[in-house]
């Protein structure tokens, strides 16, 4: 059997370790890497894994959950669902997007990352998501 992806946080950002989990995760569905019907690690074994206390992955998973990617059953773990038409849930999302892209170019130029690196990155991602179904989310 193939062991799952590997999910890596910076237990020194400023970024909360449950933040970093969800998001690593997130990545990984919007990859496609986990698919429906994934099981993830158990609570426990991530915190394990990961060095962090439980409570720090449930909140990811349960963060998750309420974007409609997992379905989260106490004793039966955590599952991928699949994840059909989902809008944005506010109509700042888009806007917020682009302040967060904007830091996180801004901070990989800071960094010495050429620009053409950060573009190429960029339309990189989002070549991968362009071929996603509509049934996982994406819309055009």
């Amino acid at each position: 059997m193939p062991r799952p992806p590997i999910i890596r946080i910076d237990l020194s950002s400023k970024v909360a370790a449950y933040e970093q989990i969800a998001s690593e995760i997130r990545a990984l569905l919007v990859a496609g890497d986990l698919r429906p019907g994934d099981a993830l690690p158990t609570v426990r074994q991530l915190a394990v894994d990961l060095n962090v206390h439980h409570n720090t992955v449930a909140q990811a998973y349960r963060i998750l959950a309420d974007e409609g990617w997992l379905d989260i059953h106490r004793g039966r773990g955590a599952r991928v669902v699949p994840r059909t038409g989902h809008a944005p849930k506010n109509s700042g999302a888009k806007d917020s997007f682009s302040r967060q892209l904007r830091r996180l170019a801004a901070k990989a130029a800071s960094e010495g990352i050429p620009p053409k690196a950060i573009a190429q990155e960029l339309k990189t991602r989002a070549r991968q998501f362009s071929t996603l179904s509509p049934s996982k989310g994406h819309s055009r």
